[in-house]
């Protein structure tokens, strides 16, 4: 069996990046941070165990933001281009948060779960069937 590997970088080509383990879910957050960051309708996030993403070369920068359910999340990206990369610290959680529009190959939103629809842009149609949340997900 062939190993799973994902690559990914930030826009400038100085972060490369590598995930080595099958992806948990992909979101497509309709949130106001995530319109804001993506500076588009919507965020997509891949999310993954920490210990199968590596870092090939380059450096993060990072910063820190309070969220919309009460906690904190730690954004990383690269300080030339300032392209995020991924959203929580692989050095202290489980599972990280890939910014989807960072990997090489574009992913399939297919079985995406659409969450924050309650904040959706009009005009932005979410595919029949889709599984969705009005906030975040339980």
């Amino acid at each position: 069996m062939d190993a799973y590997s994902l690559k990914g970088g930030c826009q400038c080509g100085q972060v490369r990046y590598e995930l080595t383990g099958e992806p948990h879910q992909i979101y497509v957050c309709h949130c106001r941070e995530c319109q804001k960051q993506s500076a588009s309708a919507f965020g997509i996030s891949v999310t993954a165990r920490s210990a199968d993403v590596r870092l090939l070369s380059g450096r993060l920068g990072h910063w820190t933001r309070a969220t919309d359910s009460g906690g904190t999340l730690t954004c990383f990206f690269c300080p030339d281009c300032g392209s995020r990369v991924w959203h929580g610290d692989r050095e202290r959680e489980d599972e990280i948060s890939i910014k989807g529009g960072s990997l090489d190959d574009p992913v399939d939103l297919t079985g995406a779960v659409h969450i924050w629809t309650s904040r959706k842009l009009r005009g932005v149609v979410i595919p029949e069937g889709s599984r969705q949340f009005p906030g975040e997900p339980a």
